[in-house]
């Protein structure tokens, strides 16, 4: 965990599956309470290297986070973790903006630095290609922006009762590196704000690997909605790493999560009792 020294009021957690693989290890580690678990694959399926990336940083008053799962090298993980990082100075201070505007800056400026000339030169040097999936918490809003095929849930019992879970879809042939969406006349990309439920909300970040493993039993959200959302966060986490583990899982599985409590009420159909 590393404190920035130029603006003091965030934490940080970055890794880059390249230089820490834990190939047959369950790796956990927090930032605050944003939980970080990482499992390299099992050598004995065929797993021999991690090309997964994960950043997480903790704000005063929000939470980012920033999860990637890239193929064919690292080098389009390392590329937009870096790039990212170097700008986080500039996100922060956008993210101290009143609520009704800091989603519509904060997306704006991704896109900026995902469309801007430097990055897109750059994409072209490097071998590979990543998904990308990021979100921030601010107040009681959660929003997300998704190229590829990483997935963010939100599980709260309200959605549970309707049985919603994911918040975005898992898009396939979409990616960011040598392969880029962004290079496209029309790029393509998911995003979204959602509005937090009253009461605790688990947020959680996933790459593929902890959904296709074994029988793909996580592909079933309420299985990780059964596993996840009560009880300690890092125990919840190395428990569905630990299936992974169990399961014989080749590829390498990344999770952020975090739950937040939200004080404050949430919207409800007009016909329904306030609380």
């Amino acid at each position: 965990m590393v404190l920035n020294e130029n603006q003091e009021s965030f934490r940080k957690l970055r890794w880059i599956g390249k230089e820490a693989a834990y190939l047959d290890q369950i790796k956990i580690d927090s930032c605050e309470d944003l939980v970080l678990g990482r499992y390299g694959g099992t050598r004995q399926a065929g797993a021999y290297k991690n090309e997964d990336g994960a950043l997480v940083v903790k704000g005063a008053d929000w939470e980012f986070a920033m999860i990637l799962d890239g193929h064919n090298s690292a080098e389009s993980v390392n590329l937009v973790l870096k790039t990212i990082e170097n700008k986080f100075d500039k996100l922060a201070i956008i993210l101290e903006e009143p609520i009704d505007t800091v989603f519509q800056s904060f997306e704006s400026y991704i896109l900026s630095i995902f469309q801007s000339e430097s990055f897109l030169e750059s994409c072209k040097q490097i071998q590979g290609e990543t998904a990308c999936l990021l979100c921030v918490r601010k107040e009681k809003y959660l929003w997300w922006f998704s190229v590829g095929d990483c997935v963010i849930y939100l599980l709260h019992e309200d959605l549970h009762k309707l049985g919603q879970y994911a918040l975005n879809q898992r898009q396939f042939y979409e990616w960011i590196g040598q392969i880029n969406t962004f290079s496209l006349p029309v790029p393509c990309y998911s995003s979204g704000i959602r509005e937090l439920r009253t009461g605790p909300n688990r947020i959680i970040l996933v790459t593929d690997g902890v959904l296709e493993c074994a029988e793909h039993y996580y592909e079933t959200s309420l299985h990780l909605y059964n596993d996840c959302f009560e009880g300690d966060v890092p125990i919840n986490v190395k428990h569905i790493l630990q299936h992974v583990h169990e399961s014989s899982g080749q590829d390498s599985a990344t999770i952020i999560c975090w739950e937040y409590v939200n004080p404050h009420p949430a919207a409800i159909p007009s016909n329904q009792p306030k609380r």
